[in-house]
């Protein structure tokens, strides 16, 4: 099956049965401060991210990526993000059993409470069209 095909499958399920749930109802006003303060000198204060975010620096790091719909923030799901954020990358994707990427995003555990990190995830994702949020939210599992 192509793609498009179960791209399109996965945009026709009822958005109920999948969830945001752990970035709703957050402040998002909240969100957009810390999201100033801690990531948009990386990350840009557009959520642009910076430039040839593709292509690997000299130490094999990849630039911050966007944030925005043009970016792969929205490919991941709710607690992935969370563990990148709160751990960092290498730690989170460490967790979840990928060891050939480094990453160099630092983690904020000693910066930022949890629901400060929730606050700037859940901003992120304001930003971008509905569409976009509403495919982010199948990657993440039903509410029980």
């Amino acid at each position: 099956m192509n793609r498009a095909v179960v791209t399109l499958m996965v945009m026709s399920l009822p958005v109920s049965s999948f969830a945001g749930h752990e970035l709703d109802g957050r402040d998002l006003a909240q969100g957009q401060q810390l999201y100033g303060a801690h990531c948009a000198a990386c990350h840009g204060a557009n959520l642009e991210g910076q430039p040839n975010w593709r292509s690997p620096n000299a130490d094999g790091t990849l630039p911050a990526p966007p944030h925005d719909e043009t970016g792969h923030t929205w490919h991941h799901d709710n607690q992935l993000l969370f563990d990148y954020t709160f751990l960092g990358g290498q730690r989170a994707l460490a967790d979840r059993g990928v060891t050939n990427f480094t990453s160099g995003m630092p983690g904020f555990q000693e910066v930022l409470p949890p629901e400060g990190v929730w606050n700037i995830l859940a901003y992120i994702r304001s930003t971008w069209p509905a569409q976009v949020q509403e495919i982010q939210a199948t990657r993440n599992p039903p509410h029980q």
